[in-house]
């Protein structure tokens, strides 16, 4: 029988990651807190919008760790306001020999996660696919995009389960390379369509838009830079079109997040930049003003 897998969260990516994975044959438990969301999948499993029409994948779906004993490989897929509370969840059903794979936007996810976990139990990645919740379990796809790994001796089981899915994926050395590689890309999209109400090609269609996705990816960069982190790319506006032109019919999860009014990974991304900008003497006046309107959106929601 196929070891299980735990996806820890209920949004876009959770499903969208879940369905290929259940399709796939991976028994999958999906943990959360949103309780229409756990209702639905519950009740009809992990739901999949195609261009042929809807299906549904069956697993399981709780609130309560205990459920979970055992599970020794977890992605983690919560938003980064949420790590904490993931990690206190994975802290009390994840083995001593289990591991949990980040796949989040945003700075500081695995540090909190190993705080909760130990280093030893977890792993670095991003992924550039892109998902819209539609309701409750349900999600849509929104651009085929790979998945990058930092390797890790216990990461191979994962690795293949999300082969067998269909994903591609990529071991590499240096983790810090793939955070902020999409971080830049992350900060040059997803507060500007969460601003303009806008899919991600719908950027690409603006000259101001384009001139501002430039300089947050310009300023983002550059903060890298200063770190000493070298991007896995060499033109960051370049790389971000060429996300959004991917990525073109997908609305952020900034985007969401603010259309339903909830918390959004701001702080985690254009205001990580500002603030690691103002500590290596970086200006980074683009970022730091997205980061405030965002906030100030969120606030008077």
């Amino acid at each position: 029988m196929t070891e299980p897998l735990l996806v820890v969260g209920t949004g876009a990516m959770a499903c969208l990651l879940s369905a290929r994975l259940a399709e796939a044959g991976v028994p999958v438990c999906m943990l959360g807190t949103w309780p229409e969301g756990l209702a639905a999948l519950q009740q009809h499993g992990v739901r999949r919008a195609d261009p042929d029409g809807a299906r549904a994948f069956p697993l399981r779906a709780t609130a309560d760790p205990a459920d979970c004993a055992g599970i020794r490989f977890a992605l983690v897929l919560v938003k980064s306001w949420q790590t904490e509370r993931a990690a206190r969840q994975l802290a009390q059903c994840l083995p001593a020999d289990g591991l949990a794979l980040t796949l989040q936007n945003g700075l500081g996810n695995r540090e909190t996660l190993a705080r909760h976990l130990g280093d030893g139990r977890v792993a670095l990645g991003v992924t550039t696919s892109g998902a819209t919740l539609l309701g409750p379990g349900h999600v849509r796809p929104g651009g085929e995009g790979a998945i990058s790994v930092g390797a890790h001796p216990r990461l191979e089981p994962l690795v293949a389960r999300l082969r067998q899915a269909g994903f591609t994926v990529e071991v590499v050395p240096r983790t810090d390379e793939l955070v902020w590689g999409k971080l830049v890309v992350n900060a040059a999209i997803n507060p500007l369509t969460a601003l303009l109400r806008v899919p991600n090609g719908e950027l690409l269609a603006h000259p101001t838009a384009r001139t501002l996705m430039g300089d947050l990816a310009g300023e983002a960069a550059a903060v890298a830079a200063a770190l000493g982190v070298p991007l896995p790319y060499p033109d960051p506006a370049a790389i971000a079109e060429d996300v959004a032109r991917r990525t073109a019919a997908n609305r952020s999860s900034m985007l969401q997040d603010v259309e339903r009014g909830a918390p959004t990974e701001i702080d985690a991304i254009c205001g990580a930049i500002a603030q690691l900008g103002e500590q290596h003497d970086v200006p980074t006046p683009v970022n730091r003003a997205l980061w405030l309107l965002i906030k100030a959106v969120v606030e008077t929601c």
